[in-house]
């Protein structure tokens, strides 16, 4: 397990262990992202953990010794400040990835997991009354100062409804961080065909829960919102809030890759699963469920935007609930109610 020391990687390996796997953690535990810990890192208790840097060969050939499966999850997230964060991406996620899908090789280990994103679909699907499914142009700086955040119908300009993404989508990454994602999906399958293994890439949605880390400029957006409330500061939502995603809870991204080791895609070929509730809310809804139950004050939309932000990405789980039996099983509600007062992961 690559990053088994992180959010998301920590819940993973805490369902590995329940499902009777024997797991080892490779971890560079960044000074960026974590914190100094006085013992061995939340999550990480009872495993072996090897602390390196998955872009070093000699560390990650050391790791692989005698496994069977590889969980990769160690990645640089988040949409990144600007231009200047495009290095760190790509050496973390891109050659880090190949460096890993190289010792694989090397040691004859055949079954990849994936942690990929939602962030590579770009824009979500978007249907015009008169024009069918179409596809939504990135949005301008002028419109989005004007304040017309929904993107219009490109050949007449009416306003599109979104709708539920496929993973047969054609991919559109609109950032650095998606386009590094991208690119892990690439080299995976690469490594697929050449070697005859098996990989499987989880395209996570906007996933949210207990050990998210606080507010920095790479946390997802609910724990950006519970930093603001526990500093009693009105969560500040960006456009009008009615932008749509897909929260998934982080207990249920675990099931999934619980149940993503244990799948068979064909041999040589790489598969695609978005890991999604089904039931999408706005930001808005998650600045506004978070503030009530942790008692803190009202959200504030600001019309404010981040270039590279999408309007509206909303996906099928159908083809995870088919094929690997994955269904979310923890409601919006109920895990809203317990992230905003569930602990986060201590600042750096």
């Amino acid at each position: 397990m690559t990053g088994g020391a992180g959010f998301i990687g920590g819940a993973v390996v805490a369902a590995l262990l329940d499902a009777g796997h024997d797991v080892r953690v490779l971890d560079a535990l960044l000074p960026a992202v974590h914190p100094r810990y006085p013992g061995p890192p939340p999550g990480t208790e009872g495993v072996e953990l090897v602390v390196g840097d998955v872009r070093d060969p000699a560390t990650v050939d050391g790791a692989l010794a005698g496994v069977d499966a590889v969980c990769h999850q160690a990645a640089m997230v988040g949409l990144g400040v600007d231009v200047q964060d495009m290095p760190d991406y790509a050496g973390i996620n891109v050659l880090g990835t190949g460096v890993l899908l190289a010792a694989m090789d090397r040691a004859g280990t055949g079954r990849l997991v994936l942690a990929s994103s939602m962030v590579v679909y770009g824009e979500g699907r978007y249907v015009c009354t008169e024009h069918g499914v179409v596809p939504a142009a990135p949005r301008s700086r002028a419109e989005l100062d004007a304040g017309r955040f929904d993107p219009p119908c490109p050949v007449c300009g009416r306003p599109l409804a979104w709708g539920e993404v496929t993973e047969d989508a054609a991919v559109d990454p609109r950032n650095t961080y998606a386009a590094t994602k991208l690119a892990q999906e690439h080299l995976a399958a690469a490594w697929a065909a050449t070697s005859g293994g098996t990989a499987v890439a989880l395209r996570y949605h906007n996933v949210y829960g207990p050990r998210m880390p606080r507010d920095t400029p790479y946390s997802g957006v609910a724990a950006i919102f519970r930093s603001a409330l526990e500093a009693d500061r009105a969560p500040r939502v960006f456009e009008d809030g009615r932008q749509q995603r897909d929260f998934v809870h982080v207990a249920d991204v675990a099931q999934a890759n619980r149940l993503a080791l244990g799948a068979a895609p064909p041999e040589g070929t790489l598969r695609a699963y978005n890991v999604a509730s089904g039931t999408p809310h706005t930001i808005g809804e998650m600045a506004t469920g978070l503030a009530e139950a942790f008692g803190g004050p009202a959200p504030v939309v600001t019309g404010e935007y981040r270039v590279g932000d999408v309007r509206h990405v909303v996906a099928s789980p159908q083809r995870a609930a088919d094929e690997l039996g994955f269904r979310a099983q923890v409601t919006f509600e109920a895990g809203v109610r317990e992230f905003a007062t569930a602990p986060l992961r201590p600042a750096p």
